[in-house]
This record gives C-alpha cells, sequence and structure tokens, in this order.
C-alpha cells in the first residue's frame, strides 16, 4: 500500500478556493498549520492576491449579497470584520446592498406579517430584528410603519 503524497501548501490553499471565496486573515488561518514558516505562506498569499485568486474585496461582496436578505448591516460588518476584511473594503460592499430599511420590512414581513398585538409581542419583534443586525433606529421605523424619508 502506498503512503498518501502530502498536499503542497499551494494545492491546498487552490483547493479551499475552488470550494468558495475566502478573506486572506481565513485563508491564512486555514493554511497556517500546514506552512513550513509564516514567510512562505506570506509569499504563497501574496502570490494569488496577484493572480487575482484571492481577494479581499471579492470575498466580502460575495457574502454581503449572500447574506444581506436576512441581516443588516451592523452583523454583516461584525461577520466580515471576525474574518480579516478591514473596514474600507466592507464599507465599499455594504453601499452596493439595498436600502437596509426595505430589507428590515422583507426580513419582519415574513417572519410576523402584522404588528405586535402587546408590549411583549413587540419585544419580541424588537429582539427578533436586532439579532439580525438591524439597528434600533431602522427597528423603530419597522415597528412604527413610517415611510423612507
Amino acid at each position: 500500500m502506498r503512503a498518501p503524497v502530502e498536499r503542497t501548501l499551494r494545492e491546498r490553499a487552490l483547493s479551499l478556493l475552488t470550494r468558495r471565496e475566502h478573506a486572506r486573515a481565513e485563508l491564512a488561518r486555514k493554511l497556517a498549520p500546514h506552512a513550513e514558516s509564516s514567510e512562505e505562506l506570506e509569499r504563497l498569499l501574496d502570490e494569488l492576491a496577484a493572480r487575482k485568486l484571492l481577494s479581499d474585496s471579492r470575498y466580502a461582496e460575495m457574502r454581503v449579497t449572500v447574506r444581506a436578505g436576512r441581516y443588516g448591516d451592523q452583523r454583516l460588518r461584525q461577520e466580515l470584520a471576525a474574518v480579516g476584511v478591514d473596514e474600507d473594503t466592507i464599507a465599499t460592499a455594504l453601499e452596493s446592498t439595498d436600502d437596509e430599511l426595505s430589507r428590515a420590512r422583507s426580513v419582519w414581513l415574513k417572519k410576523f406579517g402584522t404588528p405586535a398585538a402587546d408590549a411583549a409581542a413587540r419585544a419580541k419583534q424588537m429582539r427578533f430584528l436586532a439579532q439580525r443586525g438591524f439597528s434600533m433606529e431602522i427597528i423603530r421605523r419597522v415597528l412604527r410603519g413610517l415611510d423612507d424619508e
């Protein structure tokens, strides 16, 4: 029986990138245990970025596009920051989304659909939207039914 061939760091990186987009810091974290040195890892990441196979902005845009229909800007911003995307890239990606108020209304309509009957139901609706990453101002406007002005 043959021993399994050890995969190179480049092969591991390409394998991960063919499955989905990754942020630079996220890919570095996944590859670090397999790299002989941090310099080798940085060289590979620089090469992948130069060849446009690795892009934080592309990752952020993809992530925001997929999750913006269900989550608010605060949650999206936190998720992207957690994987190492810089604030400027996050801001650029969030600019391309629909209006946060309309997204919050859509999420609220899908989950609840009718105004809260009492204070407890209203609090439940507020908590739900807050957990989805919408700001308190947006939540108040959705629950009051104010037009976007």
